[in-house]
């Protein structure tokens, strides 16, 4: 049912090591993985027609562990001495390489600073209670030495959600919750879990599978990303359209905050004034630590398959996206990609058989038939869970779907491939950037009536900041959650940067004119990557200076010392 990183081509050098079984502190995942090009014959050539880099010859030293000069922990004996007490003398780590992966997040940004050996506020410790009650006590220890406390999953934000200001000073503590991953109970008559929020995405599936049940959730970051950090963030996955993101399937969670522990109950509604529970969605750690979560579970279905289909165009692609989600059929992914994300999807297939070279004479003489533009087409993928029955049904309403907007069905191939890669899509940033390419992620939500307009605003936008800033720049999007009002629009851009620092200061400005974009098209600031400190100058264009009043005094109120983790979101 999932595919890790571990399909990915084994690089020969070792990679510097990484403290406790955390991701590298310079990139994405797996020690020793990452993604090559070797294999795949189109890539270089597109990479190079795109945005002018040659992947072959383009190389940027990143600095090594041993070259960066970092501070020694700011942390009082007395304040260590109480943490070891609480946590254990082995659970209170000052170690350089650990401080150091666990002083930012995934995000373009923290790579690229990370990599030119800008380390920022390291946190003075890293701490891993094992229990509510030690998480309870450590946080107690740190506001009563007034110290600032940082909750820490598996470390994959990208949104700036996990850095200390850069002149904070008080000690930094960083409370890594990774002990706490264990299925707790399920409630098989309710269909409800509870489940300890340091667990990971594949330990959380492995223990939920042994019982034969699923989350069915599975964001991008799935192989490295916690539970609580995915409740911290509002994160969505891949299948959301049919298991609802994380807002969604969380009904109840524990968080230790200054004033106790909050509680919130797994009822399936509830008249009790404003929603606790909603506020600890998305809180990103400024109101405490979150310990617990009941969520939603299914049962493992009996039969799941993703196809691919081909589109004559993006609006008709558009429109069949909005007509499946008007329409009685019940898919698990509606996914589909712009022109400029499917000639890159093409660009990365490895090396063809002599089958796969009919196959596509075959298709290309087909497409010549239906009048279909290959320059123009989308590649789009449909999932469908559950009885046998239930799947043919929902196979034959989309297929009916798709055949009226042009469209044609392609296969289970492509769908396969797309699930078996579906979390390696984070490799291919740090291989860019050892090629001197920055390329980042921004996504958005809008209405179906306001998609196709935010589109061209938000392409125009960024093929505008590339031409200012003389640089060669590529922009591809693809739909990748559908709603009953709208859908969430995914953007990815890449480009040659031409400035001293790599390209830091160009990345903020395609990354602003995107953001504006998005904002005055009527979209949402982030879909689910959250606010933390790379988005939160558009937060009061998104939701009104009232709602940034209101989010202010929320976190004042539980926290007004600002010791849990201050400057994120507002």
């Amino acid at each position: 049912m999932m595919h890790t990183a571990a399909a990915l081509r084994f690089h020969s050098a070792r990679c510097e090591s990484t403290a406790m079984g955390a991701m590298p502190w310079w990139g994405w995942g797996e020690e020793g993985v990452a993604f090559s090009h070797a294999d795949k014959p189109e890539l270089r050539d597109f990479v190079l027609r795109r945005i002018g880099v040659d992947v072959d010859r383009s190389a940027v030293r990143r600095a090594a562990f041993t070259d960066l000069e970092l501070p020694e922990p700011s942390l009082p004996v007395d304040l260590r001495a109480a943490l070891e007490g609480t946590v254990g003398v082995e659970h209170v780590s000052v170690d350089a390489l650990d401080r150091l992966v666990h002083a930012r997040g995934k995000s373009l940004r923290d790579l690229m600073r990370h990599r030119r050996g800008d380390v920022g506020r390291l946190p003075d410790a890293v701490v891993r209670p094992g229990s509510e009650e030690e998480v309870a006590a450590v946080l107690r220890v740190a506001l009563t030495a007034d110290a600032v406390v940082i909750p820490f999953g598996g470390g994959t934000n990208i949104s700036g959600s996990l850095e200390a200001p850069h002149d904070e000073p008080r000690p930094v503590l960083s409370v890594d919750v990774g002990r706490l991953e264990r299925l707790v109970e399920i409630d098989e008559a309710s269909r409800l879990a509870r489940v300890q929020a340091g667990v990971l995405g594949p330990r959380l599936e492995e223990q939920l599978n042994a019982r034969g049940w699923t989350a069915g959730h599975f964001p991008d970051s799935f192989t490295h990303s916690s539970l609580g950090g995915w409740i911290a963030t509002r994160s969505s996955g891949m299948q959301s359209d049919r298991y609802g993101d994380v807002a969604d399937l969380t009904r109840a969670m524990r968080m230790v905050t200054p004033a106790g522990v909050l509680a919130t109950r797994p009822v399936p509604s509830t008249s009790t004034g404003p929603s606790v529970r909603e506020m600890v969605l998305g809180s990103e750690g400024r109101l405490g630590i979150i310990t617990e979560a009941t969520i939603h579970v299914h049962r493992l279905p009996a039969r799941r398959t993703i196809l691919g289909y081909l589109l004559p165009d993006w609006p008709r692609a558009l429109a069949a996206m909005r007509a499946i989600a008007e329409s009685e059929a019940d898919p698990s992914v509606t996914r589909v990609s712009d022109a400029n994300e499917t000639e890159f999807s093409f660009a990365t297939r490895r090396r063809q058989t002599i089958l796969d070279r009919v196959q596509s004479r075959a298709l290309r003489w087909y497409l010549g038939r239906r009048e279909i533009d290959p320059a123009a087409m989308c590649l789009a993928f449909v999932g469908y869970e559950g009885s046998p029955q239930h799947v043919s049904l929902q196979r034959r309403l989309v297929g009916r779907i798709v055949s009226a907007h042009g469209g044609l069905c392609v296969g289970s191939g492509p769908g396969e491939l797309y699930d078996q890669k579906k979390f390696d899509t984070p490799y291919i940033r740090d291989w860019l950037l050892d090629a001197g390419a920055p390329a980042d992620v921004s996504e958005t939500s809008a209405p179906w009536g306001s998609l196709p307009e935010l589109y061209d605003e938000v392409v125009a936008a960024a093929q505008g900041a590339f031409a200012r800033l003389h640089v060669a720049g590529h922009v591809m999007c693809h739909l990748s959650h559908s709603y009953h009002s709208g859908a969430c629009l995914y953007f990815t851009f890449a480009f040659r940067p031409e400035g001293e620092d790599g390209g830091l200061a160009e990345y903020a400005t395609v990354k602003a004119a995107i953001q504006q974009a998005f904002v005055d098209a009527g979209g949402t600031l982030s879909h689910h990557h959250a606010v933390g400190i790379e988005h939160a100058r558009w937060l009061e264009q998104d939701i009104s200076a009232p709602g940034v009043v209101l989010l202010r005094a929320l976190f004042d109120g539980i926290d007004p010392g600002r010791n849990l983790n201050p400057g994120k979101i507002a």
